[in-house]
């Protein structure tokens, strides 16, 4: 049996009080396994999104690092390495945020990071395709990766909530509504015994006060 509550008075106001609680407990129950199911259902999608992601990802960084290798052989790891620094840039990643059932989750915004072939600064006539091909699948993926770490962001957060409602629902189903509901029995027996010692100690001085009746009218 569950425990019952500590300092609660055997009164009809207090058992008006728990069984509103209860009222208030079994409606909140209900609403917070609403959400969990809500987010569980949420989390699926997320995940699946997540899992295409990673798989778009690190299928462009393998043709990005295969376009590489051949480049190095076609051009030399030396070349490679000046073309690299003379190609460097700097790119701003823009946070916002959007609810998905009471969660927070991020959006990245990074612009367009895909460059056309003569905006990444070398020369065309030194270089070859396979150069190009590599360019052009990194920054793809780097577009690829930054969503993926948007929605592997949205995954954790998601996963919290999900168990932060979880532990609610529990709380409310195993400790709260049980505890409300044993106390609730507590006070009604209580008060049924109190009733009862009332009427006997009634009853008896009824009869008291009957016997010492008959007594006065004999004398």
């Amino acid at each position: 049996m569950a425990e019952i509550l500590q300092n609660v008075k055997p009164t009809r106001m207090e058992l008006l009080r728990l069984r509103r609680r209860v009222k208030l407990a079994d409606k909140g129950h209900k609403l917070l396994k609403e959400k969990r199911d809500a987010l569980i259902s949420e989390f699926m999608v997320v995940i699946r999104e997540y899992k295409e992601s990673r798989r778009r990802a690190e299928e462009h960084l393998k043709g990005a690092f295969q376009d590489l290798l051949m480049a190095e052989v076609l051009m030399g790891p030396r070349e490679i390495e000046q073309i690299g620094a003379i190609s460097a840039r700097d790119i701003s990643l823009g946070v916002m945020v959007r609810n998905i059932m009471g969660v927070s989750v991020p959006v990245m915004e990074t612009g367009e990071l895909v460059r056309k072939v003569h905006e990444r600064g070398y020369g065309l006539l030194s270089t070859n395709a396979k150069l190009d091909d590599a360019a052009k699948n990194f920054e793809e993926a780097l577009s690829l990766i930054v969503k993926l770490a948007e929605v592997e962001e949205s995954v954790r957060r998601i996963a919290q909530e999900v168990e932060k409602t979880k532990r609610r629902v529990n709380a409310l189903e195993y400790i709260v509504i049980p505890r409300l509901k044993a106390t609730i029995k507590h006070i009604e027996m209580r008060m049924e015994e109190i009733e009862r010692e009332s009427f006997l100690r009634l009853k008896k001085i009824k009869t008291s006060l009957e016997a010492r009746k008959q007594q006065a009218e004999r004398l």
